[in-house]
């Protein structure tokens, strides 16, 4: 097996291979593009993250600046994702996102590890494992989930927390490591924050 086959096979590969970095800059390069682009080139933005995404899906918007390590090449969003500043995609492998789901700024999703044997690291050994978002969750400032992670539906994830363990749909996670908090419930349906109650009316 070739290195470059080695990226999405969890085994133990070399990043710095020459047929992995010849793709990977040319990937980086289209990522300066979109970072370089004016607040007004919306379109420019639309058309870039087509071009850059292994699959992107409708009314997805990205505040640049963006970082990632292969400018997108193995992210895969549904629809309506939003993510907000400084979204690390370390998309060494594939990352999924499902639809509706909300990124705050600064938000690290990270799919490359390194062996903690110090002889593997001094050689550059790196190992990916995908990452897997449901569908309309919500991550705060300034989260970073890890290699390998599967998040479910529904789930809010509190602001710097870092997700080491898969969550299951529907609940409220938060702290380093990140833990269940609780499940979402009835209070959920009636207020949006603290005290401030949803007027369905409205």
């Amino acid at each position: 097996m070739s290195m470059r086959d080695k990226l999405h096979s969890n085994e133990l590969y070399l990043p710095d291979d020459e047929s992995i970095m010849a793709e990977q800059l040319l990937c980086l390069e289209k990522l300066y593009d979109f970072n370089a682009t004016r607040p007004l080139e919306q379109e420019k933005r639309k058309m870039l993250l087509k071009d850059m995404f292994a699959e992107i899906g409708e009314d997805c918007y990205i505040e640049p600046p963006l970082h990632s390590n292969w400018g997108g090449h193995h992210v895969h969003f549904g629809n309506h994702v939003y993510a907000n500043f400084g979204l690390t995609l370390v998309d060494d492998t594939h990352i999924y996102v499902g639809d509706n789901t909300m990124f705050g700024p600064n938000v690290v999703v990270a799919t490359a590890g390194h062996p903690i044997l110090p002889a593997l690291r001094e050689k550059g050994y790196q190992y990916n494992a995908s990452v897997h978002i449901g569908k309309n969750c919500w991550l705060g400032a300034g989260v970073i989930i890890v290699p390998g992670i599967t998040i479910g539906d529904n789930v809010v994830i509190g602001a710097g927390s870092v997700v080491t363990k898969d969550l299951p749909d529907d609940v409220v996670a938060v702290g380093n490591p990140c833990r269940v908090l609780r499940k979402i419930n009835e209070r959920d349906r009636e207020y949006y924050f603290k005290d401030k109650k949803i007027n369905f009316e409205v």
